[in-house]
């Protein structure tokens, strides 16, 4: 039996034009992969494919809007994979912190309208294009395994997308259906707002105490891309944080 690889396969990647999805694009371009990253904003979309450079393309699209998201996949085509990493970190920052009596619900619901429903705008839109062996692959956060003070509604968030992904993978047989779930990754973005040793307090007592760098979560994507055999699974990537 030939090794499974990514070369020559369309991988779609919403949310690809930064953090952990532009990792994905960058890991699967040096794989031989042709890759297609999105986002909302048109000025990110084109940096990301000038940075990526051979092989990349992009498209804007707004997945709080089905109409943008059909429109997409329509102009896509044929797909071999697609990754959902994005995540409106904006309109949610600070949500987690506020206690329940103090909850706002309109907010809250803003939570769930890229994570959730715009993932899955994504895979009703996606799902009818990816070829046969192909596979989907959504993203959530360790907080749905270790939930922290003034977080219910973060990983009430992060349960969602596991269970979706779980009963998708029953759904879609045998389209396969995937997560990934980070811990602590060093995004751009992380790195800036982060301190050393608010990182050091949160990492030191895991097995690897360090945040991971994109491209080593990016791997995960890769494996449950390539892996033929596996299914209806969330992928731990968090330096043994689970385990402490």
């Amino acid at each position: 039996m030939a090794i499974p690889t990514l070369r020559d396969q369309h991988i779609v990647i919403v949310g690809g034009t930064s953090g952990i999805g532009l990792a994905v694009a960058e890991c699967a371009l040096a794989e031989g992969a042709k890759v297609t990253v999105a986002s909302s904003g048109a000025d990110t979309v084109a940096g990301a494919v000038k940075r990526l450079g051979e092989g990349a393309s992009g498209q804007v699209v707004n997945v709080r809007e089905e109409d943008s998201v059909a429109a997409f996949f329509e102009k896509i085509g044929a797909l071999d994979h697609l990754v959902f990493t994005a995540g409106d970190w904006n309109r949610s920052a600070g949500l987690a912190a506020n206690p329940v009596a103090e909850l706002d619900f309109e907010r809250a619901r803003e939570g769930m309208a890229v994570r959730f429903w715009g993932a899955l705008m994504a895979v009703k839109h996606a799902q009818g294009r990816i070829s046969p062996g192909g596979s989907i692959t959504l993203t959530d956060g360790l907080v749905a395994h270790r939930p922290m003070k003034g977080s219910p509604l973060s990983s009430a968030f992060g349960g969602a997308i596991e269970h979706l992904t779980r009963g998708l993978a029953v759904d879609l047989a045998p389209l396969r259906v995937n997560a990934v779930c980070p811990g602590l990754v060093l995004t751009e973005r992380i790195s800036q707002m982060m301190p050393a040793e608010m990182l050091k307090r949160y990492t030191d007592r895991q097995p690897l105490p360090r945040g991971a760098q994109p491209e080593e979560v990016a791997q995960a994507y890769l494996y449950l891309m390539r892996g033929g055999y596996t299914t209806g699974q969330v992928l731990i990537v968090d330096g043994g944080k689970t385990i402490t």
